[in-house]
C-alpha cells in the first residue's frame, strides 16, 4: 500500500480499544499489519478499526502455532499487545524470546496502568486510568466528572500515543539495527495530554476544579449553548477581537457587563445572559450569522450529520468501506498519499519452521 510507513510489516496480537485503533493508524498510513486472532473469533468485516488489516487466527498456547508466530516475527519490524503485564511471559512467548528471533523486533506493550506498579496487574477501563492521571476530574460540569467517551484513554492517551512510540522505536531501529521494549500506559498516556494544564495550575492560570476557567466551560465565551431547536453550538471566542466580534454578533457590544473579558465573577451572570440569546433561535440561523467568520464557531453536529458538512465533504474527511461510513485516513501526505481503506482479509498461514 502506498503511505508514509509502506515497507514495514507490523504484528498486532488481538486486543481492544487502543490495540485496534493503533493498529488501524499504522494500516491507513501504509503499513503491512498482521492481526493475530484466536481460533474461532470472528472479524467484523465493517469495524473501520480493524481495517485494512491481514487476519491470521493462531492459538499462542500451543507450540506449533507459537512457532507459526515466530515464523511471522523473524522478518518483521514491530509487534504490539494489549494483555495484562505477564501474559505473554506465561504464554512463553516473553519479549526475550521474540528479540531472540529478530533483534530488530521493536515491541509494544500497551496497558492501562504500565507494565510495572501496584495497579498493573488489576482490571480497568479507559475511565479508571483517567481518572488517576488527572484528566477525568477536569471534564464536565462543576457538578461531577463526565466521561469523555473513551477518546482520552484508550484512544488519545493509549492507541496513537502507541503508534507514535512504535514509530519512534522502528526510527531507532532502523539506524542502530536495536529492537527493543515499549511500556506504554495509558494512565501516563492521558496524563501527557494533560501537561498543558499542569502548567497552567503552576502558573496559576489554571484553578484546579471544572467549570472555573476558560476552556473548560466556564468562560462565557468559550463553551456550548443550546438553541431554539433543541440543538447545539459550540463558541471559542478566546482571543480579544474575536470576543468582540462575539459580541456584536449577539448585540451585545454595548453592554457594559461584558467589558471586561477576564472578570471571572461575572462570568456565571455573563454565561447566563449568552445562553438566553442563544436559544432564542435555531442552529441554523447562528450558522447563518456565525460560521465562515472568526467568532471561533461551529455547530455540534452528531455522527449522522457531521460527514454531510460542506467542509468534511471538500476535504474527503469521510469515506464509505463496502458502504459502511466512517472517517477517513487523516492527515493527508503531500509526496507519500494514503490508499482508500480496504475490509480486513482472512489469510492461512503456512507450517511452522522450527528454528
Amino acid at each position: 500500500m502506498p503511505g508514509p510507513l509502506n515497507g514495514l510489516k507490523i504484528v498486532e496480537l488481538g486486543s481492544i480499544g487502543p490495540g485496534p485503533f493503533c493498529g488501524m493508524l499504522l494500516a491507513d498510513a501504509g503499513a503491512t499489519v498482521i492481526r493475530i486472532e484466536r481460533p474461532g473469533v470472528m472479524v467484523d468485516r465493517h469495524d473501520a478499526m480493524l481495517r485494512s488489516r491481514m487476519i491470521v487466527h493462531l492459538d499462542l498456547k500451543d507450540a506449533q502455532d507459537q512457532e507459526r508466530l515466530l515464523d511471522i516475527v523473524q522478518d518483521a519490524d514491530a509487534l504490539f499487545e494489549g494483555m495484562r503485564p505477564g501474559t505473554l511471559e506465561r504464554l512463553g512467548l516473553s519479549p526475550d524470546r521474540l528479540l531472540a528471533r529478530n533483534s530488530r523486533l521493536v515491541i509494544g506493550r500497551m496497558t492501562g496502568w504500565g507494565q510495572t506498579g501496584p495497579l498493573s496487574k488489576a482490571a480497568g477501563h479507559d475511565l479508571n486510568y483517567i481518572a488517576l492521571s488527572g484528566a477525568l476530574h477536569g471534564i464536565g460540569p462543576s457538578a461531577h466528572p463526565v466521561p469523555p467517551l473513551a477518546l482520552v484513554g484508550d484512544f488519545g492517551g493509549g492507541g496513537m500515543l502507541l503508534a507514535f512510540s512504535l514509530t519512534a522505536a522502528l526510527l531507532h531501529a532502523q539506524a542502530t539495527g536495536q529492537g527493543q521494549v515499549i511500556d506504554c500506559a495509558m494512565t501516563e498516556g492521558s496524563g501527557q495530554l494533560m501537561a498543558a494544564f499542569y502548567s497552567y495550575m503552576a502558573t496559576g492560570l489554571w484553578q484546579d476544579k471544572r467549570e472555573a476557567n476558560i476552556v473548560d466551560g466556564g468562560a462565557p465565551f468559550y463553551g456550548v449553548y443550546e438553541t431554539q431547536d433543541g440543538k447545539f453550538v459550540s463558541i471559542g471566542a478566546i482571543e480579544p477581537q474575536f470576543y468582540t466580534l462575539l459580541l456584536q454578533s449577539l448585540g451585545l457590544e454595548d453592554d457594559a457587563r461584558f467589558a471586561d473579558q477576564m472578570d471571572t465573577s461575572k462570568w456565571p451572570e455573563l454565561k447566563k445572559v449568552i445562553a438566553s440569546l442563544i436559544k432564542e433561535k435555531t442552529q441554523a440561523h447562528w450558522c447563518n450569522l456565525m460560521e465562515n467568520t472568526d467568532i471561533c464557531f461551529a455547530p455540534v453536529l452528531s455522527l449522522k450529520e457531521a460527514p454531510l458538512h460542506p467542509h468534511a465533504k471538500a476535504r474527503n474527511a469521510f469515506i464509505e468501506v463496502e458502504g459502511i461510513l466512517q472517517p477517513a485516513p487523516a492527515p493527508k501526505y503531500s509526496l507519500t498519499p494514503m490508499a482508500p481503506p480496504r475490509v480486513p482479509e482472512t489469510v492461512e498461514m503456512p507450517s511452522a519452521h522450527n528454528s
